[in-house]
């Protein structure tokens, strides 16, 4: 059998659902999906790039396209010249339509710039019902700016705790990523208007945007030194019993990126999720990332991020979420930014002007500035941001936690207590374990959809 969603195959009289503990264990690391079988024993996924030939029995898959990093020799005049001109050309190629195209619009760079270029007349927005988690301000500023037509949502605390269980259902597997409920709301209100819109997703990928990717630069000075010396000092640190500045540096700086770095979501490392589960024979995520790193051994640090979550982070959790979240709401999302003529400039374009002391996304900043005020075009990444920390104290959604950790799924796969321990340290304010938590609850909510529901 094959199909577009996991889904379909429940209808088959031959398809009975059980559940890949493995995929398990390594979920509890990424955050997402990781492994090529899924959640379901004996279900596949078919690798990005890749295609399927099924004819007389027998099922052949070949790779028809690899991401890769050549930097060329440029300035930085040319770099954001290259930039200007296939962002223009991409988001107006992808405007071609026999129905109304809106567009996404956060308080970020990706999706501001698309909203000033891509000629539509809507924009939609979404924010929380907390001040420092709401960008709807930040995004009407821009609307008005370029005269679109904003559609602002804001999203009650119930109505997000509420779609929680759909959010799980559409995803097939369990993604731990919340603003994937941010995604599902946002389609929602931009479906009421239009079938298509444009989204930013892809640009922190190619050019560099995320934050981590300045690390091998802060790290520079210890990563310097014969590993050797790296290492005998990041066994001090590691050695100190508490918390003092400078141990976490050390400690990363004594690794290696392959073996610090497995994409932008870590949760649990091995000993935790091995410590937390009932039975966890999984690999290490090393193993994972392991082959994908080998493929640009002689890259830069930056480049082996990049290329590391383009082939992982990217497909496993940011534009499958995209995906899911709005084909919920029959919502066709395009994303001008991966389109195969943009990652020919973004991979030709040297990693000091991707990444370097005055930014990430560089020279992809430097050419939104030449369409967008300086403030917009040098504003920091949220990504959605979504207060979970905060309601995870809160009585009504502690409980309601609490209720599914000493469940008898929880049971079944993991040490209850251990995970109420979780809760309670992030509740008395011992420890920040929101992400923690909330990757267990989504594991928790999905289940109950798929196999107790």
């Amino acid at each position: 059998m094959f199909g577009s969603e996991i889904k379909s195959f429940f209808a088959h009289p031959s398809f009975t659902p059980q559940l890949n503990e493995e995929a398990l264990a390594q979920y509890l690391t990424f955050q997402y999906s990781v492994l090529t079988e899924t959640f379901f024993k004996g279900v596949f996924k078919l690798p990005p790039g890749h295609y399927m030939i099924l004819k007389d029995g027998r099922m052949e898959q070949k790779r028809y396209f690899s991401p890769e990093f050549n930097p060329v020799n440029m300035n930085l005049e040319m770099a954001v010249n290259a930039v200007d001109k296939v962002l223009g050309d991409s988001i107006q190629a992808h405007m071609v339509s026999d129905v109304e195209v809106g567009s996404f619009l956060s308080s970020g760079v990706d999706s501001n710039i698309v909203a000033a270029r891509f000629k539509g007349q809507r924009c939609f927005t979404v924010g929380f019902d907390y001040e420092h988690y709401n960008e709807i301000a930040h995004a009407k500023g821009l609307a008005d700016e370029v005269g679109l037509r904003h559609h602002p949502k804001t999203i009650s605390t119930e109505e997000y705790w509420e779609a929680l269980p759909k959010v799980q259902y559409h995803m097939d597997e369990p993604l731990a990523d919340p603003s994937a409920v941010a995604l599902y709301f946002v389609s929602q209100e931009a479906a009421r208007h239009v079938k298509v819109a444009l989204s930013g997703e892809g640009a922190d990928e190619f050019f560099g945007g995320y934050n981590i990717y300045r690390e091998p630069l802060d790290l520079k000075i210890l990563t310097a030194l014969p590993m050797p010396l790296r290492r005998l000092l990041g066994k001090i640190a590691s050695a100190v019993p508490f918390a003092v500045k400078g141990k976490n540096f050390l400690i990363r700086g004594s690794k290696t990126i392959e073996e610090r770095f497995i994409g932008n979501a870590f949760i649990f490392n091995k000993q935790e999720r091995e410590a937390l589960l009932k039975n966890d024979a999984a690999e290490s995520p090393q193993s994972l990332t392991g082959p994908i790193y080998r493929e640009v051994s002689l890259a830069d640090d930056i480049t082996k991020m990049q290329h590391l979550d383009i082939q992982m982070w990217m497909v496993g959790d940011i534009l499958l979420k995209a995906d899911k979240m709005s084909m919920a709401h029959s919502l066709e999302v395009r994303v001008p930014f991966l389109d195969k003529e943009v990652f020919k400039v973004a991979s030709r374009i040297p990693t000091n002007l991707r990444v370097n002391r005055g930014g990430t996304k560089y020279a992809f900043r430097r050419a939104a500035a030449r369409h967008l005020p300086e403030s917009s075009a040098r504003r920091k990444k949220l990504g959605f941001p979504v207060p979970i920390r905060l309601w995870l104290r809160e009585d009504k959604y502690y409980s309601m936690v609490k209720g599914y950790f000493t469940g008898g799924t929880a049971e079944k796969y993991f040490n209850s207590g251990a995970l109420v321990r979780l809760l309670d340290e992030h509740r008395n304010m011992k420890r920040d374990n929101s992400r923690k938590i909330w990757t267990v609850f989504m594991f928790l909510l999905w289940h109950e959809q798929y196999f107790t529901a």
